[in-house]
């Protein structure tokens, strides 16, 4: 008789579930849910095996049931508290007692830091690597000098987006701003001279830091590698001049919107940018100088943002790519000089292009979209919303381009089927499509494109299409995750048709779909039993009543709910406890 073999090692389960989880869905809902139903031995290596754990409900029971939580799951590293309702200072410090090992916290979205949790947090728990407090409505200085003591060996830090409608502005504070004044010099100083290990820092939106914040990032902060700066209104060339000058580390830099622009650049010193790899300048008025004098710097760039750019043109983003073949992401949106025959020549230097967003660069046509899906073969993603697309003919010889994931057409009056037809062939592995306000576009279309790209886990579609695309849907489509189709005429038939054929459903957006009853969306949540999140805005037939149904029947997360819909703080946080999000 054979003998029984010994139990595999902890340690051997532990790395074939890890393996079985790399190979599930990334956008898999709850990818433990299954694993852990197996026996109480695979509950217990799931539990260790999370690392992330995201509060948001606020009722009174969590308190008491946070530490049995918090002692299931002991390897936790990260804690998302974004958008947590009510007092998160109790919840802090009951994170404080675990003895957990985090190495990054989120309290983002909140009206003030919480100071007494965060200080009895990093009384023990000094290794915090990451926090994030942005869109704290009331921030300042002293939040940052609490921060900096409290967590020394912080290597990210995010401080931007604060709240508008308290008054911060660009030329001063309003009456109606609170006691607590936004972020400044002073406060930046303090936190650069306390966080030695800074390596990544986001202040977008704080407005009246100067170039000053800089010179004290530059100088304190020497392990600095990226920082972003978008709409901060003070900051000035000769501050990120300073700025690129110190931080030899600095690898990314984002300063969307900025109140300057760059034409003439011999103050700034290129020729020190020999760490950036990305640059995102979008909103800036550049010159073809700027461009030259970029490309001369030889940087090792992957990633140039553009978007919104003005004052350049052909010429200087010809020499810059010229130089620059080794780029993958690159966004020229709204580049409205941009001609088919320019991309012609541009896609000679995009060997490595593996992004391209080319929205709303209206010169550009099929043409374009042909050059660049048959000579950027690594390409995978690409934009071109609001184009000229549609208005020629596709090449339809092309081969098939396997490497295609996302394509986004939204906007193109002139696309019609026989250009989805075409390029429904090419893409066999197309996993993301947006033809949101594609007029031309025929139920027959979409279904084509359906039918032979099997690997669609997300489609944008809109009310343009006519209701009966549903009872064409002959065949199953497994891999459908995100179904957006606002402001559509389908009826209670096509939404059963919808749930019948899309068991994989996550998140179904039906904004405005005038057509759909309550029995219609009791059905597409029945045979969804993946859905997680569905939008019912303005669907002015569906009634209201059908929201308690949904949060006690299904295993539904978010909900928006239909017209009518009112509830109580008290109702609110019951249906948090069940764990769905019925939003305002």
């Amino acid at each position: 008789m054979a003998e029984k073999s010994a139990d595999l090692p902890e340690e051997c389960w532990e790395l074939i579930l890890k393996q079985l989880l790399l190979d599930l869905d990334p956008d898999h809902p709850s990818p433990f849910n299954s694993l852990s139903l197996v026996s109480k031995q695979f509950l217990s290596f799931t539990n260790r095996l999370l690392s992330t754990l995201k509060l948001k409900r606020s009722d009174p029971a969590l308190q008491s049931l946070l530490p049995r939580l918090l002692r299931r799951f002991p390897r936790l590293k990260h804690i998302d508290l974004a958008k947590f309702h009510g007092d998160m200072n109790p919840i802090l410090h009951q994170i404080a007692l675990s003895g957990l090992n985090l190495e990054s916290l989120n309290v983002s979205d909140q009206a003030t830091l919480p100071a007494v949790g965060l200080r009895s947090l990093g009384s023990k728990l000094e290794n915090l690597k990451s926090l994030n407090c942005s869109k704290i409505r009331c921030f300042g200085d002293s939040d940052l000098n609490l921060i900096a003591d409290s967590f020394p060996c912080l290597e990210e830090l995010d401080i931007g987006c604060p709240d508008d409608k308290y008054g911060f502005s660009p030329i001063g504070i309003s009456d109606s701003a609170p006691i607590s004044r936004p972020i400044s010099d002073s406060g930046i100083l303090s936190l650069s001279k306390k966080l030695k290990s800074l390596r990544k820092i986001h202040l977008s939106g704080n407005s009246f830091i100067t170039d000053k914040s800089l010179v004290f990032l530059s100088t304190n902060c020497l392990f600095l590698c990226q920082i972003v700066l978008n709409f901060c209104h003070f900051i000035t060339l000769n501050g990120i001049s300073k700025l690129l000058c110190d931080c030899r580390q600095l690898n990314y830099i984002s300063a969307r919107s900025l109140s300057f622009s760059f034409d003439v650049p011999p103050q700034v010193p290129f020729i020190s940018w020999k760490a950036l790899l990305a640059i995102d300048l979008s909103g800036w008025m550049i010159s073809d100088e700027f461009l030259d004098a970029v490309a001369e710097a030889h940087l090792p760039l992957k990633q140039l943002i553009l978007s919104g750019c003005t004052n350049y043109s052909f010429a200087g983003i010809r020499v810059l790519l010229s130089e620059y073949q080794s780029i993958e992401y690159l966004d020229l949106e709204s580049a409205h000089f941009l001609r088919d025959k320019d991309m012609a020549e541009l896609s000679l230097f995009l060997h490595s292009i593996r992004y391209i967003n080319l929205n709303y660069c209206s010169k550009v046509t099929d043409i374009t979209f042909y050059i660049l899906i048959t000579s950027c073969l690594v390409l995978d993603t690409m934009e071109m919303a609001g184009t000229g697309i549609g208005d020629g003919d596709i090449e339809t010889d092309c081969k098939a381009n396997n490497q295609m994931k996302s394509l986004n057409l939204a906007q193109n009056s002139s696309i019609d089927d026989a250009f989805l037809t075409s390029f429904a062939s090419i893409f066999p592995n197309l996993e993301v499509l947006d033809l949101s306000g594609c007029k031309g576009v025929s139920e027959e279309g979409i279904m084509e494109v359906l039918k032979r790209c099997s690997e669609i886990r997300e489609l944008k579609i809109d009310g343009r299409v006519r209701k009966n695309l549903c009872l064409l849907l002959e065949f199953q489509l497994p891999k459908l995750t995100v179904l957006k189709w606002m402001h559509s005429g389908i009826d209670d038939e096509a939404l059963a048709m919808i749930g019948k054929r899309c068991p994989s459903l996550q998140k179904l957006n039906l904004a405005g779909s005038g057509g759909l009853t309550s029995e219609g969306v009791k059905g597409v949540v029945k045979n969804c039993k993946r859905l997680r999140e569905i939008n019912l805005w303005h669907c002015k037939n569906v009634s209201a009543d059908i929201v308690s149904w949904m949060v006690f029947s299904s295993s539904l997360k978010k909900i928006v709910p239909p017209p009518g819909y009112v509830h109580t703080e008290s109702q609110r946080n019951f249906f948090l406890l069940h764990g769905c999000l019925v939003c305002e």
